[in-house]
């Protein structure tokens, strides 16, 4: 009779888990799982937080003009504002936001290794510098690995936009993969059954349909390109059948609550991320495109602010009215910074060295600021943060297990966030 079963039944379960994940899904943890903390981890239990709506400013959003302000000290047009959390003071261009910053945790001293947009993209949703020999899997696909979803008939996870360069679920199964959402007033495409079609003849079908495969599964079952193929038709059966598929439709919500959002992807993706929150579905990331001003970035910046200001403030207070905002956590990311000197065609280059993030909800501190830069906004003054530590914060608030290790596919260990250290005192 086997020992361990009758000393300790929960480390036999335990290794079972661990084998069960190796076999089946094709990614291992390390010892460290079979430990008690693994289960029960301290960051688990001070965990505020239960999903994330991820704002991704897509292209490096200029720090100086918008999250950390430098009138006066950097040449350019813009001004600052007061905002309602005292001694906060934003860019001129995101009035709306500026009423609701006392929900919201500033972060000024941000840095990066990475400064191309590919590689900057990359390396803010993975922690880890691109490779061509791995993907690292996003936040969104680390939180279903460890949690699973939030509402079994929708995806774990959904990415409101249309860049290309998205890691998804990296080496994990594709069952932690996003839906990509190309145009949130699309809705979903091709999700209706065929017309005089009931879901019982369509089950049918799809019953008969893998018993004729059952030969070729049993075969080539095992490989991860056949199994891939066969999830996606079962989740998409799942969808087809949900009740909860009403969540990606818009047009049942007011008109003036959606004109407040602003009538454009980004705004109507963000009324979108809060319906789906709502749905169940955990991590739901909106991209806003068209940040990398090089050239003419007092007309650009301006313009992209809006539809940031209009979407990102509606979004905290409809949160906020629905009780959802203590339990949700708001990031607005960008891979990084702008020159704050301006160049000769009145634009802001890369700059990876200093820049800012924000968080909103989700257990962070009303009205703060962490991180300084110096009074030009070139240089970290205090408390400076890598993209592993911002992104391990992000992981700190949902409680997720930042030191479990997990093996990929390749047999090579990795963390959520690499080396990453949480900024654990911006939580309340």
């Amino acid at each position: 009779m086997n020992t361990i079963l009758l000393e300790d039944g929960e480390l036999n379960r335990r290794q079972i888990m661990a084998e069960a994940a190796r076999s089946i899904l094709g990614v291992g943890l390390l010892p460290g799982f079979l430990s008690p903390q693994a289960f029960a981890s301290n960051d688990e239990k001070k965990a505020k937080a239960k999903n994330v709506i991820y704002l991704y400013m897509d292209g490096g959003m200029s720090h100086v003009d918008t999250l950390d302000p430098k009138s006066g000290a950097v040449a350019g047009p813009t001004k600052t504002i007061k905002t309602s959390a005292t001694g906060i003071q934003l860019g001129e261009y995101l009035p709306l936001t500026a009423k609701q910053m006392h929900h919201a945790t500033v972060i000024r001293s941000i840095t990066s290794t990475q400064g191309a947009h590919e590689q900057g993209n990359y390396f803010m949703h993975t922690s880890f510098q691109l490779r061509g020999t791995i993907n690292h899997p996003t936040m969104g696909a680390w939180l279903s690995h460890f949690r699973g979803p939030g509402n079994p008939t929708l995806p774990a996870s959904v990415y409101v936009g249309n860049s290309s360069r998205h890691p998804g679920a990296g080496f994990f199964p594709p069952e932690h993969s996003p839906l990509f959402v190309n145009n949130p007033e699309s809705g979903l495409n091709n999700i209706e059954l065929q017309k005089a079609l009931s879901y019982k003849e369509h089950a049918a079908r799809m019953r008969l349909t893998s018993e004729l495969d059952q030969e070729f599964i049993n075969i080539f079952g095992k490989q991860r390109s056949v199994s891939s193929h066969s999830g996606a038709y079962d989740g998409a059966f799942k969808m087809m059948a949900s009740k909860d598929i009403v969540a990606f439709d818009l047009t049942s919500e007011k008109s003036d609550l959606r004109d407040k959002y602003g009538r454009n992807p980004f705004g109507q993706g963000c009324l979108l991320a809060r319906r789906l929150v709502e749905a169940g579905v955990r991590f739901v990331e909106v991209s806003l495109h068209g940040w990398d001003t090089h050239a003419g970035n007092f007309t650009v910046t301006p313009d992209l602010c809006q539809k940031l200001d209009a979407g990102l403030s509606s979004l905290i207070k409809d949160l906020e009215e629905r009780g959802l905002l203590a339990e949700t956590l708001i990031v607005l990311a960008t891979e990084f910074g702008r020159t704050p000197k301006i160049n000769t065609v009145l634009g802001r280059d890369h700059y990876p060295k200093a820049f800012s993030g924000c968080l909103f909800g989700g257990g962070v501190q009303n009205g703060a600021v962490f991180g300084a830069t110096d009074n030009t906004g070139e240089e970290v003054k205090d408390d400076l943060i890598t993209i592993p530590d911002f992104n391990a914060t992000i992981g700190y608030a949902l409680g997720l297990p930042l030191e479990q290790v997990v093996v990929s596919p390749t047999k090579r260990p990795f963390k959520l966030a690499d080396k990453g250290v949480p900024v654990t005192k911006i939580f309340s």
